[in-house]
């Protein structure tokens, strides 16, 4: 399967949302990637519900939302009814897990699980099999523009080991300092879904980035 681009709108023009939501349309972009943060599970704030809605409005490819708040269950539904697609919690935020990624797809919503730089992709031996995605972050959660991390590479590949042992069909996201200069290391060692925010929103030609990005091959 070809890889997916998912640019990040936590690095788009807030004082121009909708021309950014229409050129993401328009270029050969997969899904809107959505971060919501809410300060305390990390030391930022973003957005919520309402900026969410009026997304979906225009948008007309997946919201992949990834939740980096504390307590995510309370909250699926009414992310569910603002337009989420794909809903992505973090491995260290759930008490039960499994339950959470279960009440995600109870709703029709695809199920994410996320991990933080420090973690091992072990942990999720007993659940990845359950997922539809697990994504890597690539940085340290809560703000845009911040360096890669290269480790984020020999990590992508024990998960693809693990899945290929449990069975798990999921997709593997990276998210957090995605570029062109390390994308085809990140496709050659497994990662299907590239979130890129500033790389995107920061080039002169954002959809000719993204379409750079897309049409990157493995190995080349």
């Amino acid at each position: 399967m070809p890889h997916l681009i998912a640019p990040s709108i936590l690095s788009a023009d807030f004082s121009n949302l909708r021309k950014d939501i229409e050129m993401i349309n328009s270029s050969e972009a997969d899904w809107f990637h959505i971060d919501v943060m809410d300060g305390v599970f990390v030391p930022n704030i973003s957005f919520g519900f309402p900026v969410i809605k009026q997304i979906k409005k225009y948008a007309k490819k997946p919201l992949d939302v990834h939740l980096m708040i504390i307590e995510p269950d309370r909250y699926f539904e009414r992310f569910k009814d603002v337009g989420a697609d794909i809903i992505s919690v973090h491995y260290e935020a759930c008490k039960h897990l499994h339950r959470s990624i279960q009440s995600i797809k109870s709703l029709g919503l695809k199920a994410g699980v996320v991990l933080n730089p420090h973690a091992s992709v072990s942990v999720l031996e007993d659940i990845v099999a359950d997922v539809d995605l697990v994504m890597l972050m690539s940085v340290n959660p809560g703000f845009g523009g911040q360096k890669f991390i290269e480790n984020t590479l020999i990590k992508i590949k024990r998960l693809k080991e693990l899945m290929q042992k449990t069975g798990s069909e999921a997709l593997i996201e990276v998210d957090g300092g995605v570029s062109l200069s390390n994308a085809v290391d990140l496709i050659h060692s497994g990662a299907d879904v590239l979130v890129a925010g500033n790389t995107v929103f920061g080039s002169d030609d954002p959809v000719d980035m993204i379409a750079k990005l897309k049409n990157i091959k493995a190995g080349k």
